[in-house]
């Protein structure tokens, strides 16, 4: 039996047909199912994501794991950041997230179900999707509409439900007027929202983006970013996202901050950011706002340091000035 593994992160077996069935065995078999073949049990869990001490190997001679026993939960609806200078392990650990990659010790579960299983490959996958860097190895059609409508069709859906979930996730990512656009026509942000669509199109209840915005310009990464918080929001998709911007992290509720191989510390960006010293440790730097914030204290002016973007940094200076003009 042949597979295949597609850039959406898609994997087929032999045709549609053998998905239909298998799709119509699970609903005829499983009184407890829902939809996406999942428990109720399962989908009332607090955690969308367990890993369990989590260790991975590239080359298990060399004796450097690329993950290092990682432990993490990550709750429904939530945005979280992974950070990590190069090398860090946080595109290894993204992998591992939805099955691509598996691990050589511990266990990754999602909504219950262990990556180890192969059985279940199909439904973690429908569950938790995946944008890469680069948008050109994602997108594989000539129509924009056609290759956001790739997922859904070889997924075995009727041409009537794949038309709507296209047209919703098209919508959903500000790209329905450019349906009938040369993908290679578009910009580089709008790519990376085409490849964006064509995850969501499988409705996902979880996208990974490993680096999403590595290769866009300032304009890109806005519109990109602009759409992750979206979706979080209007659409309660959990959002991972890996990248090394830290004004992108900022953006997230929740930070990991990843340091060779293994997780160094995790919490709020405002407490993140405010630990200057894990920062510098872990070879990373601090947004610019926090950064000015700091040197400012350095200087010995006493102001609060844990504002994480510009707006939180300008009401902190204005309280500052006001200070200073009222003494």
């Amino acid at each position: 039996m042949a597979t295949l593994q597609f850039g959406k992160g898609i994997i087929l077996k032999k045709s549609n047909n053998t998905i239909n069935n298998s799709n119509n065995n699970c609903n005829n078999n499983c009184n407890n199912c829902n939809n996406n073949g999942k428990s109720t049990k399962e989908n009332n869990s607090q955690n969308i994501i367990e890993i369990k001490n989590v260790s991975f190997y590239y080359n298990e001679t060399e004796g450097l794991p690329a993950v290092d026993n990682v432990s993490l939960n990550i709750k429904r609806g939530e945005f979280l950041a992974v950070l990590g200078h190069n090398g860090s392990g946080k595109s290894t650990l993204a992998k591992l997230l939805n099955g691509l990659l598996v691990p050589d010790s511990g266990e990754v579960l999602v909504n219950g179900l262990s990556t180890k299983d192969e059985s279940q490959s199909i439904n973690i996958k429908k569950t938790v999707g995946m944008v890469f860097q680069n948008p050109d190895n994602q997108i594989i059609a000539s129509i924009v509409e056609e290759d956001v409508a790739f997922g859904p069709e070889n997924l075995g859906f009727t041409p009537k439900e794949s038309r709507e979930r296209v047209e919703s996730a098209l919508k959903a990512v500000n790209m329905w007027e450019f349906r009938n656009k040369a993908p290679h026509k578009l910009s580089g942000g709008q790519k990376q929202r085409v490849a964006i669509a064509g995850v969501l199109a499988m409705q996902p209840e979880c996208i990974v983006f490993d680096e999403s915005t590595a290769m866009l310009d300032p304009k890109g990464r806005k519109e990109v970013m602009d759409t992750l918080l979206n979706l979080n929001k209007n659409n309660n998709i959990t959002i991972i996202l890996i990248t090394h911007f830290m004004e992108e992290a900022a953006r997230a509720k929740k930070i990991a901050v990843m340091n060779n191989g293994k997780i160094s510390a995790a919490g709020t960006p405002k407490n993140i950011f405010s630990d200057y010293k894990l920062i510098t440790d872990t070879g990373l730097a601090l947004p610019q706002p926090t950064e000015l914030l700091h040197t400012l204290k350095e200087k010995g002016i006493n102001v609060d340091v844990s504002a994480v973007n510009t707006t939180d940094c300008i009401e902190v200076l204005s309280k500052l000035l006001l200070k200073e003009k009222e003494a």
